[in-house]
Order: C-alpha cells, then structure tokens, then sequence
C-alpha cells in the first residue's frame, strides 16, 4: 500500500506504526482524521475475512467528509476501503441494541422515538412546570427525573427509545454481557473514536466497555470540548488515560486546513486572552452600528462582498458560512436574506434551522395527500396538537402547549355540538380550522409527490385557519426532493400501486428516521446560515461571525440578547464560550470575518 510513499511527519509516522490503544490529539486542521484513514487502512490490510476497523464520529458531516475522503484516497486498494466502516456513534449504537436490547428485557421490535416524538411524549410533564427562567433549581432537578422516568418507561413499556438513551441502553448490554463484548471485538477488532472529548457519561461507559476486547483509538481536540452543556467531560482524556495502557500522540506544529493564515493561531490565542498580534493574516474584525437596520444591512453588504469574492475565484462548490450564537438569531438571518433592506436582493442560502416544527409540519402535509377515505378529522387534530406539543422540541413554548390543550378543548366542544345536533359557537377555533379541513380535502393530486406535497402546501398557506397558515410556513425549511430521491420513489411506488397515497404518513416518518442515520450527505455550498454550535466538524472557505447588538434606553443597555458571551459581560467568559468562539473561527479555510456591534464589542477580543 502507498502510505508509506507519502510523506508523513514524525508524530504522524507515530501513529502509524503504533499498536494497541492509542490517544491522539490535534487541534483543527492537524491531520486528526487524515492519518486515522491511513491507519485505518494499514490495520484493515491484516484483518482476516468478515472483519473491519470501524470509524465511529457524532456528526453526520464528518462521517459524509470521511467516507469522501476515503472513496478519493486513490493510495488505499478498494478491496480495503471495503473494510473500513464509517458510521454515527448513534447508527452503531442503534444496531446492537434492536438486535440485543431484549437481552435488557426491552420489548421487541423497538422503534426510534425521534425527537420530536421525544418532545411531544415529554410534553404533558413539561406542561406542568413555568418557563426555565421562571424555575428554581430543585424544581428544574425534579423534573429533569420525571422527564427521564418517562423515557425510561417509553422503551421498556412501549419500546420507543430516543436517541439519548441508546448509549445509556448500549452500556447496560456491555456491562452484562462478555458474550456481546467477545462478538463485537470479532467483527471490529479496532475501534476508531472521532470527537472522543464529547463524549457523555453513557458513551464513555460503551467505550470502556468497548476497550476490555477491541482497540481503541481516540482523536480528540480538548480545546473543541463544546457540548458541556450535554455531558462532555473536561476530565474524559485524562480518565481514558487512567483506564486504558495507551500511547499518548500530540500532533504540534501542523495546520492543514488554513494554512498560509494566521486563523488558528488567532483561535488558539481565543483561549487564553492573550493576542500577540495587531493583525492576523486571513481574520477580520469589523463593528457595526448598534441598530437593527445597520446590523443587518452589515451583514448583507459582507456576504455580498464574500458570496463576489468566492464566485470570481472560480472554485467549484465554494462555500461561505454564516455562524450565529443562537438558533432564533439562525431564523432571523434566514428571513433577512430572504426579504433584505432597500430592496437589496435576496441572498440564495440554505439555513441550518432546528427542524422540529418542520417535520412534524410535514407529518401533517402528508397526512392531508392521504386518499378520503383516511382523511379523517381526528387524525389531522392529532397531529396539530402533536405539532404544538413537539414543534419547540426540548424548550416548549407555553404558549404552544396552551395552544394544543386548547385545539383538544375545542374539538371536544365541537364533538359534543354535532352528537347534539347544535351548531358551533361562531368564535370557536374549530369554525376556519374545519373550512380549512374541507378544503384540502378537494385539492386534486396528480401522482408527482413533489407537486402533490407543493399543492397541499399552498393550501395551507391561503388557508383562513391561522394555524395551517403556521405549519406550512414551518414545511417550507423542508423540500421534498433534498429528503433523497427514496422518499420520492416510495411515494410514486404507492401511488402507483394504489392509485392514491395509501401510506404517505408512513413513508414520511419513516424518511425522517432513516435521515437520522444517513451517511451520505452532498458537502455544504453556497451560503450557509448556522448556529455555531453546528459547524462543529465543518470546514468552508469563507466564515462570518455575526453576534447580536445590545438594546439602549436612555443610552443605557437595558437588554443584550444572542451575543457570543452571554449579555457580553466579562463576569460570564468561561471555557465554553471561548471554545465555541475558537471553533468557529477556525472552520474558516481562506478567511475568517467576525461582525460584532460598535461600542460594545465582544468582550473576548477586548
């Protein structure tokens, strides 16, 4: 094989030709993955038939990066590449547990409880209690055991288990089990790990587990630890260190993805406060009146500037991303480029959006394709309350859990009316939600899912019940066709074999659960609208950085809301933020431009 032929530097060669655990470490752009594909390689080289090195990372975009890298590497023979096997830490997880989760006494067969199923079973306890800001700490404990009480009972009552217990579940199996341990190493005698400084409590525990029969290698950036907040542990190298007889490989001194710019270093001096430099080659730091009106049209003269240098550069599938701090700033973005200021045109982009709302809006749409005679009117009602219920996802919003209890309320009134023979209350909610109803039921489909599922839509739009008019405003972040051409094709199969969409609501959630496991995803182009925390993973040529601006009374700041550190306030800088601010910064390739408001800059680069 050709590894040899390239040329490698010495720790690189380290990691090569090192046996056994082994923990590497490298900040962005170091060559982490790189050498781990060749490592890969040299070790599925040896393996004997039916076995393969396993690839485990937590982003789809860096699974989708990694399995490209791999088909390109034109030095690894395909028969090798064939045994390399690259998945989600969530696919892998979810396979040992559908096929053993019996031996934890969970029911079989098990489904995914998605997300936003996860948020509408949590709703009725969630519904209970006053907005976090409102709870105090015993109470948001309290119902943080009852929330996980119920997706406990979820998978062992129902066997819907959500994503968040798979490792929990997993770690269970490998506790008990050497069999399963034994079984595991046969097939995947080495175990790559991406991303190991994120891992939670549970993954931690299957990797230990994992440890006991196979090898393990981890590749970690403890300066990229980001997901504190979801159990990501500053101490996880040094307990793998404690754990496991390893070889311990630092990857200094190498930049791979920004290099002949200054943008890792100004990510790394983020850490510590401590800027050596005036200027840094390929990073900007720009300020912008503290008004909406200039905040925006800042940020739309910069992506104009950007979007135009990329384009005259002539490079295919150019990218230029726009990071934000919080998802309502991610929406607020999306819609801005969409409808600019003073009639300036309209930015082309694709938004990161949390897709909640949009899936369970898409439920709804392809309920209302299904043929009359499954249309009925306490369907549509179920999934309109199980939109309010889920659309908000884990922060439910009152006032939609208010607006879901308040849909049953009026359904029930309306039930009783029509038993009764009486007409509805002319102020009823159900009055437009049932002319709205009778209308998409007249809608005439043709047999072309994509202009089947646009008609219904519209509908919806034009619809005189406020809360269709909602939803598909929601399902417009969801395009038919980007789902993969299998939703299509199964869609136009059951019209085919039906003459109608039999089985659209089943297609769909089942399109949007294989979706949670794909692997093959198109690299990101154009200009990309995401929260920060998302671009975890991901490289693009160009960045943007755009924080919030704070809100003046009497030139005092009386609100400073989606700023990079909570408030902007120095007393609230901790790791997390200037993590998050150094991974951003260094998904940059070319350049890396940061828009923060005049007057109150971002306290970090202060």
């Amino acid at each position: 094989m050709a590894v040899a032929a390239m040329k490698l530097s010495e720790k690189q060669q380290e990691v090569l030709d090192t046996e056994g655990h082994l923990l590497v470490i490298g900040g962005p752009g170091a060559g982490k993955t790189t050498i781990s594909i060749l490592k890969a390689a040299k070790i599925a080289a040896a393996l004997r038939p039916g076995q393969e090195v396993l690839f485990l990372s937590f982003a789809r975009a860096t699974i989708s990066r990694v399995i490209e890298v791999i088909e390109n590497e034109h030095a690894i023979p395909k028969p090798i590449k064939s045994r390399i096997n690259v998945e989600t830490y969530h696919s892998f997880f979810w396979r040992l547990l559908k096929t053993h989760g019996y031996l934890l006494g969970l029911p079989k067969p098990l489904t995914i409880l998605t997300p936003s199923n996860e948020a509408i079973a949590l709703s009725a306890i969630r519904g209970e209690y006053k907005a976090d800001g409102k709870l105090s700490a015993q109470e948001k404990a309290e119902r943080k055991v009852r929330e996980q009480a119920e997706r406990l009972r979820q998978a062992k009552d129902e066997g819907r288990v959500c994503f968040r217990l798979f490792a929990y579940h997993v770690a269970e199996l490998l506790e008990r089990s050497k069999r399963l341990r034994q079984l595991i190493a046969v097939r995947y005698p080495v175990i790559i790990l991406d991303e190991f400084q994120d891992t939670n409590a549970d993954q931690w525990r299957v990797v230990q587990q994992l440890g006991r029969e196979c090898t393990v290698i981890a590749l970690a950036d403890p300066e990229q630890r980001i997901y504190d907040w979801i159990g990501a542990d500053p101490a996880r190298l040094d307990q793998f260190r404690a754990t496991f007889t390893h070889k311990n490989v630092v990857l200094k001194g190498e930049n791979h993805r920004n290099a002949g710019t200054d943008i890792l270093l100004f990510g790394n001096e983020i850490l510590t406060g401590n800027f050596s430099k005036k200027e840094y080659a390929g990073v900007e730091l720009r300020t912008y009146s503290a008004n909406e009106n200039e905040a925006r049209t800042a940020l739309i003269t910069q992506t104009y500037a950007a979007r135009k240098r990329l384009v005259d550069s002539k490079k295919k599938n150019w990218s230029l991303v726009i990071l934000v701090p919080t998802k309502k700033m991610t929406r607020a973005v999306s819609d801005v480029f969409r409808q600019p200021l003073a009639k300036m045109p309209p930015i082309r982009h694709s938004a990161a959006i949390d897709l909640d709302a949009a899936i369970l809006g898409a439920e709804i749409v392809s309920f209302l394709m299904q043929p009359p005679s499954l249309l009925h009117l306490d369907g549509v009602i179920d999934l309109l309350c199980n939109y309010f219920h889920g659309k908000g996802g884990d922060s439910p919003a009152k006032a939609d859990l208010q607006q879901a209890a308040s849909i049953r309320k009026a359904f029930a009134l309306y039930a009783d009316k029509k038993a009764a023979g009486r007409p509805l209350p002319l102020n009823s909610l159900m009055v437009p939600l049932l002319q709205t109803y009778e209308q998409l039921k007249q809608i005439p489909l043709t047999g072309d899912p994509d202009h089947d599922w646009r008609a219904v839509r519209k509908a919806m739009e034009s619809a005189p019940c406020a809360r269709f008019k909602g939803v598909a405003t929601e399902v417009k972040n969801i395009r038919l066709l980007e789902r993969g051409t299998q939703l299509r094709q199964e869609l136009s199969q059951d019209w085919r074999t039906f003459g109608r969409y039999e089985n659209a609501l089943r297609i769909t959630r089942q399109a949007f659960v294989r979706e949670h496991f794909a692997t093959q995803a198109k690299p990101e182009a154009g200009v990309i609208v995401m929260n920060m925390h998302k671009a975890k993973g991901k490289q693009f040529d160009e960045v943007i950085i755009f924080e919030g601006w704070p809100r003046y009374v009497k030139k005092k700041i009386v609100a400073n809301p989606d700023r990079i550190v909570r408030a902007n306030l120095k007393d609230n800088i901790d790791d997390q933020a200037r993590q998050n601010l150094r991974v951003s910064v260094t998904r940059g390739r070319q350049r890396t431009m940061i828009l923060t408001p005049q007057g109150d800059p971002c306290v970090i680069l202060v």
